[in-house]
């Protein structure tokens, strides 16, 4: 018989007087054990184990779990990038040539492997970057999105491009999808278990093992791919 899919939920607790948010994650596991990184606090536990057992041990771990955090949040974040003439960038996993050429109207042209920015005195090559960079991934976005809602027998969403910075989809009560735009920088493999992640949230809306388990059927590899994403997140360039 398979293991059962875990579950997870998000939670507070507060060590020596600061409030800190973890991730717990339940399973077939034996032990409890505590992990940190870029995304904070994780916790998995043993699907039985009571509550007060789980906090027990993270305050018994308070100093190490509060230093750790520390540690991460000083750590420098990805490099802003250099905008200029003939810069690289990657989108789907392919090089992306950047040239810039004053032109005094403001506008940009995807033409093969080369992005073409005629920025303006009102519209920095930086703005007219991220408008290209909007308009491919929604382009994108909604070509996955209709590759993957027939296979859950749902209709294609609406979609909504996001800003967020830590936060790559999400799915409304009304059904509606908003996919990070930052994604097109990301390979086409993670786009697609974004995708398949929110549209999971069409028949469940929570993080349960029958939401992973829906999940699973458009992405039977979706737990390496969540964990390639949040690999990936932190060397995202800035601009």
């Amino acid at each position: 018989m398979p293991p059962k899919p875990s579950s997870e939920s998000d939670r507070q607790i507060v060590i020596a007087g600061q409030s800190v948010c973890y991730q717990l994650r339940r399973s077939q596991r034996r032990t409890i054990g505590l992990s940190i990184d870029h995304r904070g606090l994780r916790v998995g536990a043993p699907s039985r184990a009571r509550l007060g057992d789980i906090e027990s041990l993270i305050h018994q771990h308070g100093q190490w779990v509060l230093d750790k955090l520390s540690t991460w949040r000083e750590k420098a974040a990805p490099e802003k990038l250099a905008l200029v003439d003939g810069c690289t960038i990657f989108c789907l996993n392919s090089p992306l040539t950047v040239r810039i050429t004053p032109l005094g109207r403001a506008r940009w042209q995807h033409l093969d492997n080369t992005l073409y920015l005629w920025p303006s005195p009102s519209v920095d090559a930086a703005q007219l970057l991220e408008r290209a960079l909007r308009a491919y991934a929604s382009s994108v976005f909604a070509q996955r999105l209709a590759h993957y809602a027939p296979q859950l027998g749902v209709g294609e969403p609406p979609l909504r491009l996001s800003s967020a910075r830590t936060r790559w989809g999400s799915c409304s009560h009304h059904g509606g999808i908003a996919l990070n735009w930052r994604l097109i920088l990301m390979p086409l493999h993670i786009v697609d278990y974004v995708v398949c992640h929110e549209l999971a949230h069409l028949k469940e809306m929570n993080h349960s093992p029958r939401f992973w388990s829906v999940v699973e059927q458009l992405c039977p590899d979706w737990s390496a791919r969540r964990l390639e994403l949040r690999q990936l997140a932190r060397t995202l360039p800035q601009f």
